[in-house]
């Protein structure tokens, strides 16, 4: 089964962030070598490039994908709703990635913000899909302020250290197993997000590890195989590690023969 959000099966678990390709036609090769069916899309960054912001949406519409719009870069609650009132407007969706930072140096959410700025747009028909951290206490209250999916993160955003705490990504999952899980910001190669599916999570949300590779396409497809060698390693049952060894063939029972030396 694919993953639901806001009540819309999705044909991909990958989803792809725009920025930092080297073109245009790099962008749009790289998302259909990836099968990825969401794209997502800084806000302000559209807008403020006028005449070439209308061309890079035109070049997504071409692709007949589904836009996420993000509040990215937003460092308050007023500024996190006004862009994302802005992107209802501009994308002509109510989705919206929900990012409030706290730190520059980290990009960290500040979950404070997060969890009133989430409240605020859930309460004005936003479907919000809330950039946030592992700590239980605030996916709890996105969770009752109306969010119906959860996006921690993976590592801090471009750094592409992979699960930073896998542990606590791991605890989210079982504490939260009927919610839609996507790990966001982070991921830096393929083994990662082959991870993040074993763990059980949903999707995996990643730019800067395509858009930046040598090769974006076959990263693109490296990262589509990643994805669902991992989902099918956790809907197998993966083997829970052992301390000590185990062998595979059984010893108890096993007929010995001895080997005639003089012959």
């Amino acid at each position: 089964m694919m993953p639901n959000f806001y009540g819309k099966e999705i044909a991909s678990r990958l989803l792809i962030g725009t920025a930092l390709y080297p073109s245009p036609q790099m962008l749009c090769d790289a998302v259909k070598a990836s099968g990825s069916r969401i794209v997502t899309v800084s806000v302000r960054r559209e807008a403020a490039r006028g005449r070439t912001g209308q061309q890079f949406w035109d070049l997504i519409k071409e692709l007949d994908v589904l836009v996420l719009p993000n509040t990215a870069g937003c460092k308050s609650v007023k500024e996190a709703v006004t862009t994302a009132q802005m992107a209802r407007e501009l994308f002509d969706t109510n989705w919206i990635k929900l990012e409030v930072i706290a730190n520059d140096d980290t990009l960290q959410p500040d979950l404070f913000g997060l969890v009133e700025a989430a409240r605020i747009l859930n309460e004005e028909g936003f479907k919000v899909f809330p950039y946030t951290t592992e700590d239980l206490g605030a996916a709890e209250r996105l969770v009752a302020g109306g969010c119906e999916i959860l996006m921690p993160w993976g590592a801090p955003i471009g750094s592409g250290q992979g699960l930073a705490n896998p542990l606590a990504l791991k605890t989210m999952r079982a504490y939260f197993p009927e919610t839609p899980l996507v790990v966001d910001a982070g991921i830096g190669a393929p083994s990662h997000a082959a991870l993040s599916m074993e763990m059980g999570y949903d999707a995996v949300l990643l730019n800067t590890a395509i858009a930046k590779a040598g090769d974006p396409v076959k990263m693109g497809k490296a990262f589509a195989k990643a994805i669902e060698a991992g989902r099918l390693a956790y809907e197998s049952g993966l083997m829970e590690p052992r301390d000590m060894a185990s062998p595979s063939t059984p010893v108890a029972g096993t007929p010995f023969f001895k080997i005639d030396s003089a012959s």
